[in-house]
């Protein structure tokens, strides 16, 4: 199984887009993930200049980018004025991905305060639903993440976090650009687990897997083999439900992934 081709490396703030794509060539990795939040790379920065020298690294190295949005930014906003400015906010995402020749967004379904938890569920719904006709007319799919869990008394949670919620939304999104993007060590954190996600929700609309490991217990994003997630069995479930995109690794240094991403390459080839 030669896997190490189709998994890639989230860039996240860690470098400039630029010096990122670059590295990514230097390394082999042909998927990069970014967030466009912050400098060196916030959204304001990218000028049609800017975005010019961005799509002609891409083209001229064969990488292929995507953008990851920032899960603080509550997509289940519905206050007056702030609830225009998430809406503001994912279009200009969309806007700056087809200006820089990006393949995906990574988005995100919210937050909800336990109190406020349907009103919170109707609001990132329709917000996605609206926003997905914009992304639709732009070519960009959007990737809906599965987020982690949050203690049991915690009074902020994300959504979604489970199947449940997670079903919520892509059952009542029917545009072909809204898709999921599977992240397996928040699915390793439910009793549902990694299976119950992958035999439960529509594989063939997953258009990025995520990975890192964690002991299942808390939010962690640790290097391979610092866990106890099994990724033997993860790539044999995955591959196996016909899922054929790419991976992208998520934690620690640039460097921690590209070894784990060595370490995941043996695990596949050795299947």
């Amino acid at each position: 199984m030669n896997l190490e081709s189709r998994i890639g490396i989230d860039l996240g703030r860690k470098i400039k887009l630029e010096d990122g794509i670059e590295w990514a060539h230097q390394n082999g990795v042909q998927y990069v993930d970014c967030e466009l939040d912050v400098a060196p790379n916030a959204l304001t920065s990218f000028t049609p200049e800017r975005c010019a020298v961005v799509r002609d690294k891409l083209e001229k190295y064969g990488v292929k980018l995507g953008l990851h949005t920032l899960s603080a930014v509550n997509t289940a906003e519905y206050s007056p004025f702030v609830s225009e400015a998430v809406d503001a906010y994912l279009k200009a995402y969309i806007d700056t991905a087809k200006n820089l020749s990006a393949g995906w967004i990574v988005i995100h379904g919210g937050y909800h305060f336990t109190g406020d938890y349907d009103v919170r569920m109707k609001a990132g719904l329709d917000r996605i639903n609206r926003i997905a006709d914009y992304a639709e007319r732009c070519k960009i799919p959007l990737l809906l993440e599965n987020l982690n869990k949050e203690p049991d008394d915690a009074e902020v949670h994300y959504i979604p976090h489970n199947i449940e919620e997670c079903q919520f939304f892509l059952n009542q999104i029917s545009s072909p650009y809204v898709r999921w993007s599977f992240t397996i060590n928040h699915a390793h954190l439910v009793p549902e687990g990694i299976v119950g996600h992958v035999n439960n929700l529509d594989m063939r609309r997953c258009g990025e897997v995520r990975i890192a490991d964690n002991k299942g217990d808390k939010e962690e994003h640790l290097q391979i083999g610092e866990g106890n997630i099994n990724f033997a069995d993860v790539f044999n479930l995955i591959e196996s439900s016909g899922f054929t995109g790419h991976y992208m690794n998520a934690f620690g240094s640039l460097d921690d992934m590209l070894l784990g991403r060595n370490r995941l390459a043996r695990i596949a080839s050795a299947l």
